[in-house]
């Protein structure tokens, strides 16, 4: 897959070929967007695709509201894909499109953006949502819906939930699709049989079986309702343990589990299998060490994480899991001819094996030994295409997990995560291992409980990633170097300002280290407490930064932000390298981390 971009002369960034000539990817359209910036005028971005020949320039145009179409640029867009608009008439509906150009011949391109007569200035658009009472959105994700080369957006909104290391009901989960103009789609209710909370309900958004239209994926359970009003199971049936002095009150651990593939155009359910891995007893969702013991208070049992992965270099795969504190079990499902078939299942199995309790809050998926297919990293182990433990290193579990080219002057991928250290157990409570073959290249905070960590080129004048993390003041280079002090910013990641390194984000706001405070949702409010993380982060419409969408403080709208600031760098759009589309549909799950690409980006960016 080959990616390039533009400064003051091109320089080329190089990945294998086989990524983007073989993977089933979606076929998007431009994804203009515009966002006013004054009365009079808008920032409006489009994507570059891997395909697109470096010479590839731009028109674009503005159709008013009379049905008026003028072109924008004096000359053609060549080096950017974005554009200021500074004469539109604010009093009319105003549209942007682009067409691309090739020498003097311009092809019509998919892809416009509207913004309604006397809109006010705001650094976003939004869509107002239909939630139900008493429930807020929480986590989205992001596919092709309708097959219309534009992304559509799920919204998990979530009433009472429940960890689950706490007893108590929780509020059934429900899923809402729209469109980006604020077209609400549809509706799936999970129902009382499916508990609400962080380590329970992961969703997946993919298209599946490539035929242009993404599917919405996850666990379901009697008396789930489609968007149709079909029944999954029994829906008489209520598996709750609803005595209150139980030590289980509110927890589901008996009742048959099933795994649901929805069509994502219409919500409608068009596969159910039962769940793998089944919960079986309770009391064995143990391992070795640390936190590691049984508990049969379904603590353990519950804790679902969920992936896409290209297992056979071509096709994607769903990857539903279980368990991370002792046993760790993943399956992996093909979805073909409106069937799921289960493709392989890899299980820790007991306390002996040296994979129990090595699992995370999270996941990653990348090709981590560029064999062309995707391995699960999963926390302190590695999980090969093919169902196989690849590696261990031993470090167990944590809260936090990094995966890309971290260090650019090496040919491999790098794994950076922090460590629970507790109930007597030892260990490094920060590790950065070869992604390749799992050897430890730098380890730090020994026998030491670390609760935050990230690790990202932030510091523009330096090439690789920084490491930092809670409970150290330093800022470490890739090396294991410290260079200056630590942000105090520990939780997410986001390119928005125009250079190459990454600026972090954290509840409403973006900082840019070294300078502060670049950017305030004034009105908007993050997700799941101190973690404070976004619906979404991504590279989902417009040129190469990220788009951020938060909800709303009234909880009634999402907000999608998308940075105004001009760039030098020409570059298409992240969607299209493999492990960062992986990444923006696993970001949901459990404990939520930022997407990284498969590749080095930052200051210093080689051919």
């Amino acid at each position: 897959m080959r990616f390039q971009f533009y400064m003051t002369c091109l320089i080329l960034v190089t990945v294998p070929s086989f990524l983007f000539a073989q993977r089933q990817m979606e076929n998007l359209d431009r994804g203009l967007v515009a966002i006013k910036t004054g009365d009079h005028a808008a920032f409006v971005s489009w994507r570059l695709f891997n395909e697109d020949p470096e010479d590839l320039a731009f028109n674009l145009y503005r159709k008013n509201g009379k049905g008026e179409i003028a072109k924008v640029n004096a000359e053609p867009i060549h080096k950017v894909t974005w554009y200021k608009d500074e004469s539109f008439d604010p009093s009319q509906k105003n549209s942007w499109f682009v067409k691309s150009l090739k020498g003097k011949q311009e092809s019509d391109e998919k892809g416009s953006f509207s913004i309604a007569a006397s809109s006010p200035v705001k650094p976003y658009f939004s869509i107002p949502l239909q939630k139900p009472d008493g429930y807020a959105p929480n986590d989205i994700s992001v596919g092709d819906l309708d097959g219309d080369g534009q992304y559509e957006i799920v919204v998990h909104q979530v009433g009472k939930s429940r960890d689950n290391s706490q007893k108590g009901m929780t509020d059934p989960p429900v899923f809402q699709a729209y469109k980006l103009d604020g077209t609400f789609l549809w509706e799936i209710n999970l129902g009382k049989n499916i508990r609400e909370g962080a380590h329970y309900t992961q969703f997946m958004v993919f298209d599946l079986d490539g035929d242009g239209r993404a599917e919405f994926a996850c666990k379901t359970a009697d008396g789930t309702t489609d968007a149709l009003g079909n029944v999954i199971g029994d829906t008489s049936k209520d598996w709750r343990d609803l005595d209150q002095e139980s030590s289980t009150y509110g927890k589901i651990l008996s009742g048959p589990e099933y795994l649901t593939v929805f069509e994502g155009s219409t919500g409608k359910a068009i596969s159910t299998v039962d769940y793998i891995p089944a919960r079986g007893d309770i009391g064995t969702w143990g391992g070795v060490g640390g936190n590691g013991g049984n508990d049969n208070s379904g603590n353990r049992v519950d804790r679902f994480t969920a992936c896409v992965a290209y297992l056979d270099g071509k096709h994607p795969s769903l990857v539903m899991g279980r368990g991370y504190y002792g046993r760790t079990v993943l399956a992996a499902f093909d979805f073909t001819k409106g069937e799921l078939q289960n493709r392989w299942v890899f299980d820790s199995k007991d306390g002996k094996n040296p994979y129990s309790g090595m699992g995370n809050h999270g996941l990653s998926v990348a090709d981590v030994d560029f064999d062309g297919k995707d391995e699960i990293v999963f926390g302190s182990m590695v999980v090969d295409d093919n169902g196989e433990g690849l590696y261990t290193t031993g470090l167990r579990h944590g809260d936090a997990l990094h995966v890309s080219d971290l260090d650019p002057s090496t040919p491999d991928l790098e794994v950076f995560g922090i460590h629970e250290i507790e109930d007597g157990t030892k260990g490094p409570g920060v590790a950065l291992f070869n992604a390749r073959n799992g050897k430890v290249l730098f380890e730090a905070a020994p026998d030491i409980d670390v609760g935050r960590g990230v690790a990202a080129n932030i510091d523009s004048s330096r090439v690789g990633a920084q490491m930092w993390w809670s409970g150290d003041p330093n800022l470490y280079d890739i090396k294991g170097n410290i260079i200056g002090e630590a942000p105090r910013e520990q939780n997410f990641l986001i390119w928005w300002d125009g250079d190459l390194s990454r600026e972090l984000l954290d509840r409403n706001r973006i900082t840019k280290y070294g300078k502060g405070v670049i950017f305030e949702a004034e009105g908007a409010t993050s997700n799941n407490g101190t973690k404070a993380t976004p619906a979404l982060s991504g590279d989902i419409l417009g040129d190469w930064r990220e788009e951020l969408i938060l909800r709303s403080e009234d909880n009634n709208e999402l907000r999608i932000y998308s940075s105004p600031i001009p760039t030098a760098i020409k570059m298409p759009t992240l969607m299209q390298d493999s492990q960062y589309r992986v990444s923006i549909a696993w970001q949901n799950v459990a404990y939520n981390q930022p997407p990284h690409p498969s590749f080095y980006m930052g200051t210093g960016m080689k051919e």
